[in-house]
């Protein structure tokens, strides 16, 4: 039975071709968005957690209500002690302590007179004695000029401040802000080089610095602004999460003290549970559309197949077969096609998908205004449940709507059937 209706859908390419060809279409679609959509929502993801997040986030309760002006004579203290408890106490996760603020980056001439001046924002980071705080901002990657710092005194500056101001590697520069306890700051750093992370928001006028050199500028030793923690394997488990930030502020945080620390998971933080929860939902969204669209055009490839084939079903059913053997037949030849179209399909979504992996589609012409954390290359990401993703649904589509279209057989009349042979 199944070689004969193999064969019939090989042979009778007007049966067939059209709905291999919509069902092929649809799960292309939906393979190819799915992972497109799963590679953006993680990248986004990522780069939030690296840049600003991290996967938890320690700061003190008074810090965190006023973040946003990154008041750092409210900073934690007592990092040293701090952070080896954190890792004690939490070992599946990696902590980093970092400062950030705004300044005044002074650019001088051959004199040492003022040539130029703009604003800041400034990042402290472990970059003389943590690597991985160098691979997780993607520092290598975006240097343009210079190099990473190697010695105390050293920063980095975006490019696009040094194109502004004709600033390079190897120029003085001073930094003009306020330390933690209210005072002026003024401090002279060497540049090392330039970079450009492909964000507005960074690439306007960030400053990388180490985090012992922040600290001696600012008045922070053994302070920072926030203490970041990332789990190790580098992805977010929500779970894990919600765990140990409920421990931590169990054990060391206390609503009555504004200096107490207080830990936030990535999901509570800059809106991100909502970007979170679309992206887990992104695909069930897809799949549901895709499922009804599907099942409604096959429906009516259905029943103009079931037209055509209007006098095929009567000289079956005028040679004795029954009505459930001819539709059983149709739901066996439309699971057929939906094999063959969904396979097609998926395999050709996932060749799009390794394709915009690899290379990715480049978006950052249109992004220049944008100051959400977002990547400038938007690549897909090839996951286990793609190769499913659309195959499944395109089986279900193909035999529901056939399933629909095929109960007409039923309302066949076998007293009509010679009058419908003789016209």
């Amino acid at each position: 039975m199944i070689r004969f209706i193999f064969k019939g859908v090989l042979r009778d390419k007007n049966r067939s071709l059209l709905p291999i060809i919509v069902v092929s279409m649809g799960v292309f679609l939906t393979v190819l968005l799915s992972g497109w959509m799963q590679g953006i929502f993680g990248d986004m993801l990522i780069i939030n957690a690296n840049q600003t997040t991290g996967h938890v986030k320690i700061m003190t309760r008074a810090y965190a209500e006023n973040q946003s002006q990154l008041p750092n004579d409210l900073a934690l203290i007592g990092i040293d002690t701090l952070l080896p408890r954190l890792q004690n106490d939490y070992p599946e996760m990696q902590w980093v302590a970092r400062i950030e603020f705004g300044g005044l980056l002074d650019i001088p001439n051959h004199k040492g007179e003022t040539r130029a001046q703009g604003p800041a924002f400034c990042k402290a980071v472990n970059l003389l004695s943590n690597p991985q705080e160098i691979e997780r901002l993607n520092i290598t990657s975006s240097i343009v000029k210079g190099k990473i710092p190697t010695q105390k005194g050293e920063i980095l500056i975006s490019n696009e401040f040094s194109n502004k101001f004709n600033v390079n590697p190897g120029d003085t520069v001073t930094l003009f802000g306020s330390t933690m306890m209210g005072g002026m700051m003024i401090q002279s750093f060497r540049v090392s080089g330039t970079l450009n992370f492909g964000s507005t928001l960074l690439d306007r006028g960030a400053v990388i610095l180490d985090l012992k050199d922040a600290q001696q500028a600012l008045d922070m030793e053994n302070a920072a602004s926030e203490i970041l923690g990332y789990f190790k394997d580098g992805s977010y488990h929500d779970n894990l999460a919600t765990n140990i930030s409920k421990h931590f502020n169990q054990k060391y945080s206390s609503t009555s003290n504004p200096y107490a620390p207080q830990m936030i998971k990535m999901r509570d933080q800059n809106n991100l549970g909502q970007y979170l929860d679309l992206a887990e939902h992104m695909s069930s969204i897809m799949v549901f559309i895709f499922i009804l669209s599907m099942s409604i055009v096959l429906w009516n490839a259905g029943l103009l197949s079931s037209l055509r084939r209007h006098g095929e079903f009567g000289i079956r059913l005028a040679l004795g077969e029954e009505k459930i053997h001819i539709y059983k037949t149709i739901l066996y030849e439309s699971i057929l096609i939906g094999i063959i179209g969904s396979a097609a399909g998926t395999a050709i979504g996932l060749g799009a998908d390794y394709y915009l992996q690899e290379v990715g589609l480049d978006f950052s012409p249109m992004m220049k205004n944008i100051t959400m954390l977002m990547p400038h290359l938007y690549r897909a990401k090839i996951t286990p449940e793609l190769f499913y993703i659309g195959f499944f649904p395109g089986l279900l589509a193909t035999t529901l709507g056939n399933a629909i279209a095929g109960i007409a057989i039923f309302k066949r009349k076998t007293a009509q059937l010679f009058k419908e042979l003789e016209v």
